[in-house]
C-alpha cells in the first residue's frame, strides 16, 4: 500500500511559478532550501537552515544566492542570540580513575586503542580531554576511534609520516563533529569519505591553477568544495581561471569564485553552456576610449591602422577604375 504523504495539515503548498523558477535554476540545493523555507513559513533565520540541512557556510551561500537570483529568497529574521555554549566540567584524576575501574564501560578499552592509534601512552591531561570527548560530547567509543585515526592521516598528509596530533587538536576537531552531527559510525564514515573526496578534488583544481607542490590551504579549500557542490568541472574551472588572470592580471581567488557562482546562478555549468549563455560581448571602442594596453596592443593597433589604411586605399582604386570605365 502506497504511503498517504498528503496527511490533513500537513500539506505545504508551492507556488507554480516558485517551481518554475526553481526548475529552470537547475539547483537541487536552492529546491532543497527553499522547501525547509516554505516548511517553516519563512520564520527562520539561514544559521537555522544551514544546522538543519547540515550544510557548511558555502554550500548555504550559494543555494541561497540562487534564490536571490530567482527572486525566491525571503526577508529572512535575524537568528536569535544564541546562548553561550555550555563549557565542559572540569574531570578530576579522580573522575578519570573511577571511569578506568568500572568495568561496564567502555572507556577503559577506548584508551588503549586511542594509545594505539597514536604511538603513545596518554597523560592525565590528554586522559581528561579524551574524556570530555566521551562524557560531555557523548560521542561513542566507535566515532572516536574513527576521528582520532582521521587525524592523524590529516596530519600525516600534511607534515609527513610519523607525525601525531595532540590531543588539544583532536578536541577540537571533535567539536566540529559533534556541532555537525556526526555522532554516528554511518555518519563519521560519510563525513570521511566526502572529505577524503574533497582532498582529490583540491589536489586536482590546484593543478589546472598552475598550483603544485603543496596542498590547499583553509580558504582555498572552501572555495573548491564550494564549485564541487555546484557542479562544475575541469574545463569550466579552467576557463573561469583564465577569464580572471585576464581580467586582474593575476589569480584572485574571490574573483573567480564570483564568475563560477555568476554561471552557477544561470544555470551554466558546461563549457558549451557557458560559450552560448555567457559570451563576452564584443566592444566597439568609441572615439574617445582608452589606448589598448598590455603586451602586445601596441602592435596591434599599428596592425589594425595598416589594414584599415589598406582598404580605404583598395575602395579608392575601384571606384576609380569603375569611373573610367
Amino acid at each position: 500500500m502506497a504511503a498517504n504523504l498528503f496527511l490533513p495539515g500537513g500539506v505545504v503548498a508551492m507556488p507554480a511559478e516558485a517551481a518554475d523558477r526553481l526548475i529552470a535554476s537547475g539547483s537541487g540545493d536552492a529546491a532543497l532550501l527553499y522547501l525547509w523555507l516554505l516548511r517553516k513559513n519563512g520564520a527562520a533565520s539561514l544559521e537555522e537552515a544551514g544546522n538543519a540541512l547540515r550544510w557548511d557556510g558555502g554550500r548555504l551561500t550559494t543555494a541561497w544566492d540562487v534564490l536571490s537570483g530567482k527572486g525566491l529568497a525571503p526577508a529572512m529574521p535575524q537568528a536569535a542570540p544564541q546562548p553561550q555554549q555550555e563549557e565542559p566540567p572540569e574531570y578530576t584524576a579522580e573522575d578519570i580513575a573511577r571511569e578506568l575501574e568500572d568495568q561496564n564501560s567502555s572507556f577503559p578499552a577506548l584508551v588503549g586503542e586511542v594509545q594505539r592509534r597514536l604511538g603513545k601512552i596518554l597523560s592525565t591531561a590528554d586522559l581528561k580531554t579524551l574524556y570530555t570527548l566521551y562524557d560531555f560530547l557523548a560521542l561513542p567509543a566507535e566515532v572516536i576511534c574513527l576521528l582520532v585515526s582521521w587525524c592523524v592521516e590529516e596530519m600525516e598528509r600534511k607534515y609527513g609520516p610519523g607525525r601525531k596530533p595532540r590531543m588539544s587538536q583532536i578536541r577540537k576537531e571533535a567539536f566540529v563533529w559533534r556541532r555537525l552531527g556526526v555522532d554516528t559510525d554511518q555518519a563519521a564514515d560519510a563525513y570521511i569519505k566526502r572529505q577524503a573526496e574533497l582532498r582529490t578534488r583540491e589536489g586536482q583544481v590546484l593543478s589546472l591553477l598552475g598550483i603544485t607542490g603543496r596542498p590547499a590551504v583553509d580558504g582555498e579549500r572552501k572555495y573548491i568544495a564550494a564549485w564541487t557542490d555546484m557542479g562544475f568541472g575541469d574545463e569550466a574551472i579552467r576557463m573561469a581561471y583564465e577569464r580572471t588572470v585576464l581580467k586582474k592580471q593575476t589569480m584572485s581567488w574571490p574573483y573567480m569564485n564570483s564568475i563560477l557562482r555568476s554561471w552557477h546562478q544561470k544555470g551554466l555549468h558546461t563549457p558549451a553552456e557557458i560559450e552560448t549563455g555567457d559570451a563576452a560581448p564584443m566592444r566597439t571602442p568609441g572615439p574617445n576610449a582608452p589606448a589598448p594596453s598590455g603586451p602586445g596592443s601596441d602592435r596591434d593597433a599599428g596592425h589594425m591602422t595598416d589594414d584599415i589604411q589598406w582598404m580605404k586605399d583598395f575602395l579608392a582604386r575601384q571606384k576609380s577604375e569603375q569611373g573610367g570605365n
